[in-house]
């Protein structure tokens, strides 16, 4: 969440935040309640309370102490020790946060540690990382049956999507409101797309090309009972490759419609010192649009994948996917986007999630970045560079995408449709849903969701003759 407002109101939360960054949450807390108890409509309540809640998150994703983190490591690694312990934290392989004088670890750290180190996962029995398990992350027949075919392979998908909040969340009688993800259709990449059912049945399905669509239920809720809310739908998922020549690549003419993709765009997308040092970095003397794209996404392909904090909880994801040491998909994805951005690129966010020809499937977020003649094209950074002698191949995921996606997003952090009365337990992405109802919001720990999905139909495609 971007500040707000100025002069005292703005020092007031400047201030909250340097103690929370500190971990000093106690006195952070003490602050505001100092600060709302003197004047309930401070100009900046809305931040504060904010403040307050991401301090409860962030509390929520750190939970191991430093007496549960080698017990929780042994579930991976059975023969991990004290000492292992001591030897990956110097290396900086331990994400934790001190917090009112405690060490705590990310919840995810034991898991996260097989996935950015190749000597830990060695030591695993036959554990396979996440992105091993997707088809899709290494060559397949798929990313060749797209770059040769005349007529673009197209997937019709149909999701079945329920979401259910927690028996007695809400006091009974009271209105649940919930927004769950659909759909857009976007031309030449998502099509087709037929809501089947919904229930309640009545509900309100926000405009085509609303950035983060969705649709919106309300519904009482009973004592004792779940309050559920379903949406069926099928859709067209259409792959894209375009063979970029890079004789043919021209510099971009920096229109009106291209600046807010070359902009920065607090809080996530800042082009701070730090990455402006990384980008002269990676970049070096290279000033072809192209050859710039490829070295940024080659940098940031390399990046480990590893499980993410809460969103909502990170000040700003780009400079934090930098420095880190390892990154999710939208952390990679805004990290790639403001770099793009900073050399001249326009670039801009997709997220949603990704299925595959097999039974993978997950949340996810990737992007577009344009390059002139040829105009907006795909980039997913986290599949990456593909292995293989054949440079088309390789560099797929930069100017290609797959049939097995589905498209909620067309940008981040922006509002719905009707929008929420209160924060969102998602201030970036929408892939899950929002819950709310009058007393505040729900967040992800008060209510489930459960997608399937199913390939309906697969268009059969014309190959390009040689």
């Amino acid at each position: 969440m971007a500040l707000g407002g100025c002069g005292q109101g703005e020092d007031s939360v400047a201030r909250v935040q340097q103690l929370a960054d500190k971990g000093l949450y106690s006195e952070a807390r003490q602050e505001i309640r100092n600060m709302l108890e003197t004047d309930p409509t401070h100009s900046e309540a809305a931040y504060l309370l904010f403040e307050k809640e991401r301090m409860r998150r962030i509390e929520m994703d750190f939970q191991l102490s430093e007496e549960e983190l080698l017990p929780s490591i042994q579930r991976y690694i059975p023969d991990a020790t004290a000492e292992d312990i001591l030897a990956w934290d110097q290396q900086g392989l331990l994400e934790s946060r001190v917090i009112d004088g405690e060490r705590r670890f990310f919840n995810k750290t034991a898991y996260n540690l097989v996935h950015i180190s190749d000597a830990a996962a060695r030591r695993t029995d036959n554990y396979q990382r996440f992105t091993g398990k997707a088809p899709l992350y290494a060559l397949h027949p798929h990313h060749r049956e797209v770059i040769t075919a005349e007529t673009p392979p197209r997937n019709r998908i149909r999701i079945d999507y329920t979401l259910s909040v927690d028996p007695d969340a809400v006091p009974a009688g009271e209105i649940v409101r919930a927004w769950i993800p659909f759909p857009q259709e976007i031309t030449g990449k998502q099509e087709n797309v037929e809501l089947i059912s919904a229930a309640p049945t009545q509900f309100q399905l926000a405009p085509g090309d609303q950035a983060q669509r969705t649709v919106y239920f309300e519904k009482p809720a009973r004592a004792g009972e779940p309050t559920t809310f379903q949406v069926s739908y099928r859709y067209e998922s259409i792959a894209r490759h375009t063979a970029i020549d890079p004789q043919q690549v021209e510099p971009v003419e920096f229109t009106p419609a291209l600046q807010p993709y070359l902009s920065e765009r607090a809080p996530h997308v800042v082009f701070t010192p730090e990455l402006r040092t990384l980008s002269a970095r990676i970049v070096g003397e290279e000033t072809h649009p192209y050859r710039i794209a490829q070295k940024l996404f080659a940098h940031v392909d390399q990046i480990p994948w590893a499980g993410a904090r809460e969103y909502s909880t990170i000040r700003n994801i780009s400079q934090y996917a930098a420095h880190a040491g390892h990154a999710d998909c939208g952390q990679q994805t805004l990290l790639l986007i403001t770099l793009m951005r900073m050399n001249g690129i326009p670039a801009r966010w997709q997220s949603g999630w990704e299925f595959s020809p097999e039974s993978f499937d997950t949340m996810h977020d990737w992007g577009e970045f344009y390059l002139a003649p040829y105009g907006w094209l795909p980039m997913d950074v986290t599949h990456g560079k593909l292995g293989s002698t054949d440079e088309t191949e390789t560099w797929f995921y930069l100017g290609g995408l797959d049939a097995y996606r589905l498209i909620f997003n067309t940008d981040y952090s922006r509002p719905f449709s009707p929008e929420k009365e209160h924060f969102r337990s998602e201030t970036v992405d929408s892939q899950r849903g929002e819950v709310e109802w009058e007393g505040g919001n729900l967040y992800f720990d008060q209510w489930d969701y459960d997608m399937e999905w199913e390939i309906e139909h697969t268009e059969p495609t014309t190959v390009a003759s040689k």
